[in-house]
């Protein structure tokens, strides 16, 4: 699946490029921008995620943890070069980065002394995206809205890091768990554009959802399931020079 999204956004880019009319007006253009990574919620996440798992009573977690999956919502930044051909269409390739460690205690256990059993979880992920946008009103408007698709690959680590309670004798023990891989999975996006000083410069906010699951190895590498569902709402606030 993740090499036919993959291929699916080569084609997409590699079609538009060569269907733009040779006399279009090429103009380029770079945006840098700051938001907040909101992840998909406990109940909308992909079957075998970790973070649900880790949450839940089950028989193959009976002793869960105690966090938010909320509590994983964090600052990112990004940045993009983008190529428009004629008025209303545009591609762009671009990065981000956004990182969060979430504090966990077991929900029903405690050390002999009655502290906490303590984990930290953190999550990394490093989205390289390819898109395609489409602006109606066109690129000369004094406001520019636009929507689009694309395909993201997203560069993962994923860490538990603390102790850890043996289900078989409830004994405690200090672990390190590592998770890391690349994810490749479609997009959404829509946003808007403050052009000011003419068409030079520009404000930008954007919202996209991204999907993809990571491969955490499951309880061979240490984890109580083999998925880390990467996807969620991005919102971005920017800032865009044409050149």
């Amino acid at each position: 699946m993740p090499r036919i999204w993959a291929r699916t956004g080569v084609f997409l880019l590699a079609t538009l490029a060569l269907s733009a009319p040779a006399s279009a007006q090429v103009v380029q253009s770079v945006q840098i921008g700051v938001g907040v990574f909101v992840p998909r919620s406990f109940d909308n996440r992909v079957p075998g995620d970790v973070l649900v798992e880790d949450l839940s009573s089950t028989a193959n977690n009976p002793n869960p943890l105690l966090f938010a999956i909320g509590d994983f919502r964090s600052a990112q930044i990004s940045g993009e070069w983008n190529v428009a051909f004629g008025n209303h269409l545009e591609v762009g390739a671009g990065v981000g980065y956004f990182q969060r460690s979430v504090p966990s205690v077991y929900r029903d256990l405690v050390n002999s002394d009655g502290s906490e059993i303590a984990q930290s979880l953190r999550l990394r992920v490093v989205p390289v995206s390819a898109v395609i946008r489409f602006l109606p009103l066109g690129r000369a408007s004094t406001v520019q809205p636009y929507a689009g698709v694309g395909v993201s690959a997203l560069n993962f680590r994923y860490s538990e890091t603390g102790q850890f309670v043996d289900n078989s004798d409830l004994s405690v023990f200090d672990a390190r768990y590592v998770a890391t891989g690349t994810a490749v999975g479609p997009l959404l996006l829509v946003g808007l554009r403050m052009p000011i000083r003419g068409d030079i410069y520009a404000f930008t906010v954007e919202g996209r959802y991204q999907f993809g699951a990571g491969n955490t190895g499951g309880a061979a590498n240490g984890f109580v399931n083999n998925k880390i569902d990467l996807g969620g709402w991005n919102t971005t606030f920017g800032f865009l020079v044409r050149f």
